[in-house]
């Protein structure tokens, strides 16, 4: 790097920083998240990391910048307008993003939408979440809803006597792969894959089915039967289609959307600027923050007086609202959220 590439004339704001996550060992996970993302979480599985997390059942930290070692959660609740000005933030964080190792089926489940949370959950937000698959196994596959046409008093029977999986709808799943899920939408994440989830900030899910499974206590996870079956859409679900996606080239980096929804924008970022001398520079507005969740590679994030951020596979970057202006410089894949 050259000094005339150091010595930009930034524009002062907000400046970004690191995260780190919250962790789950629900019995399905694996351990993927420690030997592929190096998360140093005393957890076994390790089934979840809440990335960028303010609700109460996983907070995110900062652990970089002049909010380091704080809660997420209280560097927000004093600076909301990082948040920006969107509609959705409402001074709070609105969105919740996670990687999950799926070493083994995730329960069938619904999510409820922002209105039967708000009524049946004490004021919670409902929960529409979006999948990209960071790899899946050869015969991975996912629940989407069902073949046909369902009825509650067979969906319900269906579940008691064993017989339910007959009527789920399974899709194959690669690597790359996007599935937009709707609250309402039943399904589950199949065994074999890894996945970075954005979503609604929520934890509320109805589950429908567990393979009469058991807990490490020997215990059955509870069926929430009754709420499933209050929100779920019965409906014959058509086999969800990939996205149509158009990579952008731009100076060193390309990108293409994978969601746009009332709720979260998500953009893939394929970072690469190896042979540029200068870099594009970016900043978020007032409108809203962004996120960046390296998925792949690692770089580095620098602005004004020759600040800077290293990130590395498996990396939460938060950067508010009205931000200084940065530059990123690596070889990594991105996925950036906003509002």
């Amino acid at each position: 790097m050259t000094n005339k590439n150091m010595n930009w004339k930034f524009n002062s704001g907000a400046e970004p920083f690191a995260l780190s996550p919250a962790g789950k060992d629900y019995l399905w996970g694996g351990r993927r998240l420690k030997d592929d993302f190096s998360k140093e979480i005393d957890l076994s599985p390790l089934a979840e990391t809440w990335e960028c997390s303010t609700h109460p059942d996983g907070t995110s930290r900062v652990v970089s910048g002049i909010h380091k070692d704080r809660l997420l959660t209280d560097v927000i609740g004093e600076h909301p307008e990082y948040l920006g000005t969107h509609p959705k933030t409402k001074g709070e964080l609105p969105i919740l993003i996670k990687f999950i190792d799926a070493k083994r089926d995730l329960s069938v489940q619904v999510h409820p939408d922002d209105i039967y949370a708000a009524q049946h959950e004490n004021g919670s937000l409902g929960k529409t979440e979006m999948w990209y698959v960071l790899d899946a196994g050869k015969d991975a596959s996912l629940v989407y809803g069902f073949y046909h046409d369902m009825e509650k008093g067979l969906l319900r029977k269906s579940i008691e006597d064993g017989t339910v999986e007959k009527y789920l709808q399974r899709i194959a799943v690669k690597k790359d792969d996007v599935f937009f899920i709707e609250a309402g939408q039943v399904h589950a994440i199949g065994a074999g894959t890894l996945i970075a989830e954005i979503q609604e900030n929520s934890n509320i899910t109805y589950r429908l089915y567990d393979y009469n499974r058991v807990d490490k206590n020997g215990n059955r996870r509870p069926l929430h039967l009754d709420k499933a079956l209050d929100v779920a859409n019965l409906k014959g679900s058509k086999e969800p289609i990939q996205p149509m996606r158009v990579l952008k080239f731009h100076r060193g980096y390309a990108t293409d959307l994978l969601c746009r929804c009332q709720y979260f924008q998500v953009e893939r970022m394929l970072l690469n600027t190896e042979r540029c001398r200068e870099m594009a520079a970016f900043r978020t507005g007032s409108n809203s923050f962004q996120v960046f969740l390296c998925t792949e590679g690692c770089g580095v994030l620098f602005w004004e007086k020759g600040q800077m951020l290293n990130f590395y596979k498996g990396d939460c970057i938060f950067v508010p609202a009205d931000s200084v202006e940065f530059r990123l410089h690596g070889k990594a894949c991105l996925l950036k959220v906003s509002c």
